[in-house]
């Protein structure tokens, strides 16, 4: 069985996404390496996002470049799980499966499907849920070199949350944005 991961690319400030979700910042970031890209895509099986994102994603298609538009630069090709209280205003969208669920049974679920492949989630949202009921194996980051301002943080808890990482891996082959690996401090 693969791993509950959780990737982004994240501004300097800690945003993995500007105002209304605006990923146009992303440009500022170096290039990945496409082995690295390809290796992250071939080990993704299902990703899960949120609502807010997918319809940003949806508005913004036109504004959108190859880097934003799909997963790994359009490299993946897998399950999109998409959490929302209203899956069937979106459950005419092929592309997509429509999900409304506590965040464990999303991950049970996306690890039926994914079966030896990882789950990817991309959803600062959701990946604050996961982390909450301890789902989260390892966290994949980059960092651009730009800051925002505001926009989505990558994680924040009212009153705070103290979350511990260890580092497992440096993704050294794109050394401007600082690729990381971590995984979480158990007791």
């Amino acid at each position: 069985m693969g791993k509950v991961t959780w990737g982004f690319t994240s501004s300097l400030d800690g945003f993995i996404a500007g105002p209304g979700h605006d990923m146009s910042w992303l440009s500022a970031a170096e290039e990945l390496d496409e082995q690295t890209v390809q290796e992250m895509a071939d080990a993704v099986g299902v990703i899960i996002s949120g609502r807010d994102g997918y319809d940003a994603a949806r508005a913004q298609a036109d504004e959108r470049d190859e880097l934003t538009a799909e997963a790994y630069g359009g490299r993946w090709d897998g399950t999109e799980i998409i959490l929302t209280h209203r899956p069937q205003e979106i459950a005419d969208d092929p592309a997509i499966m429509p999900l409304d669920c506590h965040i464990t049974e999303a991950v049970r679920r996306a690890r039926e499907i994914a079966g030896d492949k990882d789950v990817q989630i991309i959803s600062a949202q959701i990946a604050r849920q996961a982390l909450e009921h301890d789902l989260i194996d390892e966290m994949q980051v980059f960092v651009a070199p730009v800051m925002l301002g505001d926009g989505i943080r990558i994680y924040e808890v009212a009153g705070g949350r103290r979350v511990d990482w260890e580092l497992v891996q440096i993704l050294d082959r794109s050394p401007r944005s600082c690729g990381r690996v971590y995984r979480p401090r158990r007791a």
